[in-house]
This record gives C-alpha cells, structure tokens and sequence, in this order.
C-alpha cells in the first residue's frame, strides 16, 4: 500500500499550524484590498486588520488561482514517491476546484505510477476544513486511498452548511440578495439563513429578524438535522465575531447537542465575499 498525502487549499479556512499538525498540505489562494496595490495570500494579513480593512469600507476581492500553483504542491508529494488526494473548494462557488484537477491531470501523465484523486467537495470554509478532517480520521485508521477517496464520495451530500451575516451588504456585492432586499433588512434588522446545497452553491433558505434569533435558528437546523446530534463533529466559523460562536456552540449544547470541536475564523477568501459578522455551522446532516 502507497503512502498518500491529503492535500487541500486555504478555503477550508484552518489555521496553517493546525494543518501541519494534522499532516494536511494546503495550497493558499489570494485577495487584494482596493486601496491597496499588492497582492495578498490567504493568511499574509492579520485576520483582525483585514475585517478592520472591511468594516473602513474597503472592497476585498479574491484572485484566481492557477494550475501551476497547485503543480508547485502537487510535484514534490509524487516525486517523493507518494500519492495525492486532493480535496478542494466549493465548483459551485470558485474556479479552485478545476486548476487543481487540471494540475492532477497534467501530472498524471508524468508520473504514471503515482495515483492523484482530486475530490469537489462541494464545501466551503470550515465546513471545507470539517470535511478534510473527516477523510483524514479514515486515513490515520488505516483507509487506503482509494477508501479514503469513497468515504469522501460517501459524505458528500450529508456535509451540512448553514450561516447567517450581520450585514446583507457583502452579500449584495457578490449578487446573492438585490440591492433592494439588502437596504431593507438592514433597516429592519433582517438577517438571512443561508446554506450551500447539493451542488456546492449559497441559497438563501429564509430570513429571521435579529441576531440572536438567527444564531439560535442555526443551532435549531444543527439539533432538527444532524446525523448524530449528541456525538457528532461540529465546527463553526465566524467573521470576526468569537463572542456570537460562543454564543451559538454554547445554544447548541443547551439544546441537547454535542460540544462544537473547532472555532475558527472565517477566513480572508471566504470573508471577502460574505464580510465581518458571518456566522457559519457545519455538520453532517441526513442530508444537506
């Protein structure tokens, strides 16, 4: 049996440090600010200044990533004489997906002996990160590649997201609510419930007035869903707004669930399109 490395991209908004612990090579995708004449990866900037940068009303925007990138990662991994399972970001919401199978493609043909399967997840940020760290337990339990490769085939359609904003204008930018509707919930103090569906995308699902009421409605989907409510794996990820995660794992376990595993930041590639303020819960649910 070939040893094989886990490979994702810095979508799946865990903290580089953590990765490495966990074994898992990440390929960091960028942004820009509009002030500001510079190129950025991932995690170069502080992730408390680059919500700052935002909340001044700044517009940050998310670079294309290309094959060659991910051939950087890749190469080394298969000359090593190791193999590669590649599980990348959302088709339904970047093109990051397609450059890492066109990089896999490439190199298959180059190094003939060697397995590369790259993976759509369908995920993004942490529920990107949960769905890594899923694949990874079946790998440390021994899962071939090809086993781990099923299992993640397996999970796909049961990794739930759901997340709500604190403020409908970032979601306005990327075309996701009309001007319209995002001058009126702001007003009115209406805060969307979204989730990313079968095929990878953001639909919004319905709307809550308030904040609490919307953190306490995603604990609500976590309790009425989740395969398994009082052992299962949770994570959260947040905009910048640590007390409102708490607030959200803490609802979670007054409602009868099972403690949330990981808290992490919403990062710089995922925030750019949905802002300071995002609250974002992952699961795996009896369906998406």
């Amino acid at each position: 049996m070939s040893n094989y490395v886990i490979v994702t991209d810095s979508a799946c908004d865990i903290v580089p440090s953590l990765l490495a612990e966990w074994g898992v090579r990440c390929v960091s995708l960028a942004f820009r600010f509009d002030h500001i004449d510079q190129d950025f990866l991932s995690d170069d900037m502080p992730i408390k200044e680059f919500y700052q940068n935002m909340r001044d009303g700044h517009v940050a925007k998310t670079n294309a990533v290309n094959a060659e990138t991910f051939r950087q990662t890749f190469e080394p991994i298969l000359a090593g004489g190791e193999d590669v399972l590649y599980l990348g970001f959302s088709s339904g919401l970047s093109t990051t997906f397609q450059q890492g199978r066109l990089a896999a493609e490439d190199l298959t043909e180059k190094y003939p002996d060697r397995k590369i399967i790259a993976i759509d997840t369908l995920c993004a940020s942490a529920g990107e990160g949960l769905f890594v760290k899923l694949v990874l337990d079946k790998k440390n339990a021994g899962a071939t590649i090809e086993e781990a490769a099923a299992y993640a085939n397996e999970i796909l359609p049961k990794l739930a997201h759901w997340f709500t904003v604190e403020d409908l204008v970032y979601l306005k930018r990327g075309g996701r609510v009309s001007p319209a509707v995002a001058l009126v919930g702001g007003m009115l103090n209406i805060k969307p419930i979204m989730h990313v569906d079968n095929e990878g995308h953001l639909i919004k699902v319905s709307t809550i007035r308030g904040r609490k009421a919307s953190l306490n409605a995603l604990a609500d989907k976590l309790i009425e869903t989740a395969e398994d409510v009082t052992n299962g794996t949770f994570f959260i990820s947040h905009g910048d707004c640590e007390e409102d995660a708490r607030f959200l794992a803490d609802a979670i376990k007054s409602k009868g669930g099972n403690d949330v595993q990981i808290i992490t930041n919403v990062g710089t590639v995922i925030g750019a399109h949905s802002g300071p303020g995002t609250m974002a819960l992952f699961f795996l649910a009896k369906q998406r």
